[in-house]
């Protein structure tokens, strides 16, 4: 049989299949027959694996493959709500994407790590403030100078320019979220995009660094950062990640169509920004509660490593004891 026939013969029971598949993602299992999914699930099942070993072409292929997985989704999804997907997320997603992507996660956090470092450096072996005004800006060394520049002043100094901790602390959520999805939606341009966001952030926070130890309170800053820069700068990296996963979709489509490839990359990024957009809300909450709150140095240390200890303990933890399919394998399974 040539493929164009085994097409015609099956193309009503696929588009019936197909059908029913937009009904269920559309309003669920509520009011609708499902008895017939599965039997019409293992038939395309079977569809596929003829029309592979026949090779009846990429087309026919990726159809059928696609209606697979949807179906797949439809027979084995969790019964919850949006509470139960957003702890699911939080508690197992994320943190499984994350060192799933372990090596983007080394990736980013070089580009990141190693300009910040660099500059830092350079700022304390040549404290000269012409190159440090380059990257930072006149505006930006005068609020620089306004929040560190006394410890003493430092909590007054806060509250006059925002006016009070919640505004502080959206503030700190309009920006800092801001950045993530620039550095996210930087993938999209082959992961130059990404690459340079982050590296930008690198220089820029390592000037800001070298700018406070030749011209402001140490302590006013460190005390400051202490106990929102994990959450902060971790989530940084992590939207760097899902942004280079959507680039590595459009140079590495494989034996995928250009548009199948990104659409795969996106839903492989969609848990990675997402918990990053979540430890950004997290930062920017400490950041604005509790950061600039008047508390003893070592107090805010302490906080800060524990915070610190913590993400990594999540991250590299959570969700291990759980069997968890990601996507890839899923459709690994599927195919197999």
């Amino acid at each position: 049989m040539q493929g164009k026939e085994f097409e015609e013969k099956n193309h009503a029971r696929w588009v019936e299949y197909e059908e029913t598949l937009v009904e269920l993602e559309k309003r669920g299992q509520r009011g609708q027959d499902v008895s017939r999914i599965p039997a019409m699930f293992r038939e395309v099942c079977t569809d596929l694996a003829l029309a592979r070993h026949r090779m009846y072409g990429t087309p026919m292929n990726e159809r059928l493959n696609g209606l697979v997985i949807r179906g797949h989704k439809q027979i084995h999804r969790r019964a919850g709500g949006t509470w139960d997907r957003l702890f699911r997320l939080v508690a197992i997603d994320f943190p499984v994407a994350v060192r799933a992507e372990w090596r983007l996660l080394v990736v980013c956090t070089i580009a990141f790590v190693l300009p910040l470092v660099g500059v830092a450096m350079a700022g304390f072996y040549w404290p000269d403030f012409s190159w440090v005004e380059a990257v930072l800006g006149a505006n930006m060394m005068e609020n620089l100078d306004m929040m560190y520049g006394s410890s003493d002043d430092q909590i007054s100094n806060l509250r006059y320019a925002y006016g009070s901790n919640f505004m502080m602390f959206c503030h700190y959520i309009w920006n800092n979220i801001g950045i993530d999805f620039r550095i996210y939606a930087g993938g999209i341009l082959a992961c130059l995009g990404t690459l340079f966001f982050l590296i930008y952030n690198g220089v820029f926070f390592g000037a800001v660094i070298a700018y406070i130890h030749v011209a402001c309170s140490t302590e006013a800053f460190y005390t400051f950062v202490a106990g929102h820069s994990s959450f902060e700068l971790i989530a940084m990296v992590i939207a760097g990640m899902a942004g280079m996963r959507i680039g590595l979709g459009l140079l590495n489509p494989g034996r995928k169509t250009l548009r199948r490839s990104l659409m795969d990359a996106g839903k492989k990024s969609l848990p990675l920004i997402f918990g990053a957009a979540i430890m950004t809300f997290v930062a920017a909450a400490i950041e604005g509660f509790w950061s600039a709150q008047a508390m003893p140095p070592m107090v805010k240390y302490s906080v800060g490593i524990a915070l610190w200890i913590v993400c990594f303990l999540y991250l590299g933890l959570a969700g291990k004891r759980i069997p968890v399919r990601s996507g890839s394998t899923e459709r690994g399974a599927v195919e197999a």
